[in-house]
Formats: structure tokens, sequence, C-alpha cells
């Protein structure tokens, strides 16, 4: 019995590129923990500037919405107004008949009911207005959910006040 000790596979070809490359140590192949480290700090520096520049955006946007939407309200109450002859007693008016409308040509809203600002609350309606007697007053709470503070969205700041 005779047993073949020869290899069966042919030696692979080594590369024939550049010299410096295949003579590199195989420490050198990679990146340091410092270049590594480095990288990671420069990430860093950049998220701290630029993620506060968006996180406002997002507080900027509820307001344009809320600032919108009383717009939208506003558009609606007012065409109420001129088919029945005086605001309606709520906003829920807009999108269900009131039986004292005899003129109603609604819903004035393309929703069937009535959404909520932002940030989850409901738009304080109020006609006759105080601020403005003759018409309306409408506004959100804005994010601190409280009446009459200074981040109330208004509809006499939006100017969707026609009378």
């Amino acid at each position: 019995m005779s047993i073949n000790l020869k290899p069966t596979m042919k030696p692979r070809r080594k590369y024939k590129g550049n010299n410096a490359e295949q003579k590199k140590p195989k420490s050198q192949n990679g990146f340091t923990l410092i270049e590594l480290l480095l990288v990671l700090v420069i990430l860093g520096t950049l998220a701290a500037i630029v993620v506060p520049k968006f996180a406002g955006r997002s507080e900027q946007a509820r307001v344009t919405a809320a600032q919108s939407q009383i717009a939208t309200f506003g558009t609606a109450l007012d065409a109420y107004e001129v088919d029945n002859g005086s605001y309606p007693k709520s906003l829920q008016d807009l999108v269900i008949q009131p039986s004292d409308a005899q003129n109603w040509r609604g819903p004035y809203l393309k929703t069937t009911d009535i959404p909520l600002d932002p940030w989850g609350s409901p738009y304080v309606y109020e006609y006759p207005g105080r601020r403005n007697p003759s018409g309306y007053d409408l506004y959100s709470v804005g994010p601190d959910k409280r009446e009459n503070t200074e981040d109330d969205i208004t509809s006499w700041q939006v100017g969707t006040q026609r009378k």
C-alpha cells in the first residue's frame, strides 16, 4: 500500500502589486485607538452643534401648525357667519348643524371632528370674544397648556379676525 504525500492543490500566486504594501506589518492595516477616538470626538462636536438647531425646529413647526389651523378655523367661522348672520356658539357647529342655524350650508370643515392643537389640547373658542366683542376669540393654549400665558397662539396674532 502506498501513500501519496504530494499536495493536490497548487500554491496561491502572490500579488505582484506595490512592494511597499506587501511589506507592511499586520499591525498597520487598521485604525489605531487614537484615530478612532479622534473621529468620535469630531462626530460628538458636530452633533453638539447641529442637534440643538434641529431640536428647536420641531417646536417651531408645532407653532406654525397651530397658526395654520387657527387660520383654517377663521375661514370656516367667517363662512358660517356669512351664511347664518352670526358666528357659531361652538366650533362643533361648524361640522354639525345646530337647530337654530336655518341657512347652515356646512360642514364648514373637511373633518367630522374638531382637531386638537399640536400639543393635544382643544382650541379655545369664545363668541362673543372678550378680546373682540363684535367677533370671536380663538386660540391654542400652547405648549404649557395654560390659558393667558405668553406661549398662547391666538387668532388676533394670526390675523384671522376680520370683524
